[in-house]
C-alpha cells in the first residue's frame, strides 16, 4: 500500500488492543463492520462522568479555548501525519497562546485501572495539545465512575512515555502498510466487544483457528502450537493419550484436560453433539407440573440486578412439554428492581411468585440467578434452611448441559447453544449491553423519549429478557427430548 497513512488516536487504541483490528479499521470493508452496543454504552458512561465533573455545558472548539472555558470539547488536534480528537479538555493553571490559562486532556476509563492503552493515548493527546496551545502539558486527568462514585487520577505525561509512544506509532504505521491484515489474535474471547468480530469469526471458522475450540484460550493455544497442533482439524485427529503425555511438560492440569480438548474438537469437526453422561440431565423436571424460567438483567458496575424475568410454563393438557411456539404464548412476569423500593419489597414479590408454584422447578442458564437470590436473602437475614430449599429448586441448565453433553459449538454460552438449536432472538443484534444501555436511559433520561416518561425502552428490555427465557427453554427442552430417547 502506497502513500502516507494518517495515524489517529482511534487507530492507536485499536492497534493497542488488536493489530488486526487497526488494519481493518483503516483498510477493511466497512460493510462487514457491525455496530456494537458496548461502544455506545461506554460513550454513555463517559458522558455521565464528564457531566459529573463539569455540570455546565462545555465550550466548543478553539474559540472556547481562547475564551478560557473551564471545559472544551470538539477540538481537533493535528500534527505531522497524526491527528487526534480528545473528548474533553480541562482548563488548568498556566499560560498558553490562548491566554493566562492552559489545558490538559481528560479520558474516561471504563475499567478498574489505567492501562498502557490509556497512557499512550493520553501521551498522544498531550503532545498534540502542547503544540496547539504552545505550552507544555505535564499531566492528564483520568476519570472512572460518575456521580458520587466519580474517581479522578492524575497521570504524568513525562519520563519515558513520549519515547514509548513514538515507538508505538512507528510500529502502528508499519502494520497499517501491510498488504494483508495481521493474523487473528490468540485469545479471541475478548473479541466480543469488537465491531469486526463477525468478519473475524468467518476467518477463524474457515481456518479452523484453535480459538474456535471451546476451552482453548491464548495460553493453551500457544502450548498446542509448540506441539505442532495448529488447527481444529489437527487437534481432532490427535491421540488423547499421546497429547496428554506431551502436555505434561506444561503441568499436570493441562495433561488432564487433553482428552476433553480432543473430544471437543472432534465434536465441532463433525458438527454433531455427543453425550458425555448417560444419566438424565434434568430428572427433576420429568414429573413436574410446570417450570418457571428465570433470567436476570444486571448493571454490573452499579451492582444492580434491575430486572428479574420469569416465564411461567405449565405442561400441556396431554402431559407433553410446550414447544417454542407454545412457550412464546406462556405468561411472562417481569419484576423491576427499583432501588427506591428497596430489597425487602423486591424479595417479597419474588417469593410470592415462587411460592405460588411450589412444585415447579426454576430453570436458569448460568449461576447468576441463584447467586443473586441467595446473596439477597443473606443480606435480608433469611434463614439458611429457606435458602437451602431455594437452591434445591433452581436448576442451572448451562451446568447440566456441560455435564451431560459435548456440543458442536465454539462456546457453551446461551447465545451460541440456543442459536445452534435454531432459536432466534426477536431483536437482531441485541445483547445484555444494549439492554443495560436502554435501562440507564430509562432510569436516568428524565421524561423524554428515552426517559421514564416513555415505556419504549422498558418494552425493549422486557422483550430481550423474555427471549433469553425462551432460549433457555429451547436448550432445556432439547435436553429433555434427548433424555426421553
Amino acid at each position: 500500500m502506497s502513500g502516507q497513512i494518517l495515524l489517529t488516536d482511534r487507530l492507536l487504541r485499536s492497534w493497542l488492543r488488536c493489530k488486526r483490528r487497526a488494519w481493518l479499521d483503516c483498510h477493511g470493508d466497512s460493510s462487514q463492520r457491525q455496530w456494537t452496543s458496548h461502544r455506545e454504552l461506554q460513550l454513555d458512561e463517559q458522558r455521565r462522568s464528564f457531566v459529573t465533573l463539569f455540570p455546565e455545558r462545555p465550550g466548543r472548539g478553539e474559540a472556547a479555548a481562547r475564551a478560557g472555558a473551564p471545559a472544551v470539547v470538539g477540538l481537533r488536534l493535528k500534527g505531522e501525519g497524526v491527528e487526534a480528537h480528545p473528548p474533553l479538555l480541562q482548563r488548568v493553571k498556566g499560560s498558553s497562546r490562548w491566554g493566562a490559562h492552559s489545558y490538559r486532556p481528560v479520558l474516561f476509563r471504563p475499567g478498574r485501572r489505567t492501562t498502557r492503552e490509556h497512557r499512550y493515548v493520553l501521551a498522544l493527546w498531550g503532545g498534540l495539545l502542547a503544540e496547539a496551545q504552545q505550552a507544555p502539558v505535564r499531566t492528564a486527568l483520568v476519570l472512572s465512575g460518575s456521580g458520587r462514585g466519580l474517581q479522578q487520577e492524575t497521570v504524568p505525561l513525562a519520563g519515558s512515555l513520549p519515547r514509548q509512544l513514538d515507538e508505538a506509532l512507528g510500529r502502528l504505521a508499519d502494520d497499517l502498510r501491510r498488504p494483508t491484515p495481521p493474523p487473528l489474535v490468540a485469545d479471541r474471547k475478548k473479541c466480543v466487544l469488537c465491531s469486526w468480530k463477525s468478519s473475524c469469526d468467518q476467518v477463524a471458522a474457515a481456518e479452523g483457528h484453535l480459538s474456535e475450540v471451546s476451552g482453548i484460550g491464548a495460553k493453551r493455544r500457544d502450548m498446542l502450537l509448540e506441539l505442532g497442533i495448529d488447527r481444529l482439524g489437527t487437534l481432532a485427529q490427535a491421540d488423547p493419550g499421546d497429547l496428554a503425555d506431551r502436555l505434561m511438560t506444561y503441568g499436570e492440569q493441562h495433561a488432564e484436560i487433553a482428552p476433553q480438548l480432543v473430544t471437543q474438537a472432534q465434536v465441532q469437526a463433525k458438527g454433531e453433539p455427543l453425550r458425555r453422561d448417560p444419566l438424565a440431565a434434568l430428572p427433576e423436571v420429568v414429573d413436574a407440573p410446570g417450570v418457571l424460567i428465570y433470567d436476570i438483567e444486571s448493571d454490573p458496575d452499579a451492582r444492580d440486578d434491575f430486572l428479574h424475568g420469569f416465564v411461567r410454563l405449565p405442561r400441556n393438557p396431554d402431559g407433553s412439554w410446550p414447544d417454542l411456539a407454545q412457550a412464546s404464548e406462556a405468561p411472562y412476569h417481569p419484576i423491576l428492581a427499583l432501588l427506591e423500593h428497596g430489597e425487602e419489597r423486591l424479595w417479597e414479590r419474588l417469593m410470592r411468585l415462587l411460592e405460588t408454584y411450589p412444585d415447579w422447578p426454576v430453570l436458569h442458564f448460568g449461576e447468576t440467578e441463584v447467586l443473586a437470590l441467595v446473596k439477597m436473602g443473606q443480606r435480608l437475614g433469611v434463614r439458611e434452611r429457606e435458602l437451602r430449599a431455594l437452591r434445591a429448586r433452581m436448576l442451572d441448565v448451562h451446568q447440566r448441559l456441560r455435564q451431560h453433553w459435548w456440543m458442536p459449538t465454539n462456546s457453551y454460552g446461551l447465545k451460541a447453544v440456543a442459536s445452534w438449536l435454531g432459536f432466534r432472538w426477536s431483536q437482531p443484534g441485541v445483547d445484555g449491553a444494549r439492554a443495560l444501555l436502554w435501562w440507564r436511559r430509562w432510569r436516568l433520561g428524565g421524561a423524554g423519549a428515552d426517559g421514564r416518561g416513555s415505556r419504549q425502552n422498558l418494552r425493549r428490555i422486557f422483550r430481550y429478557n423474555h427471549d433469553d427465557g425462551l432460549a433457555t427453554w429451547v436448550v432445556a427442552r432439547w435436553l429433555l427430548e434427548q433424555d426421553g430417547r
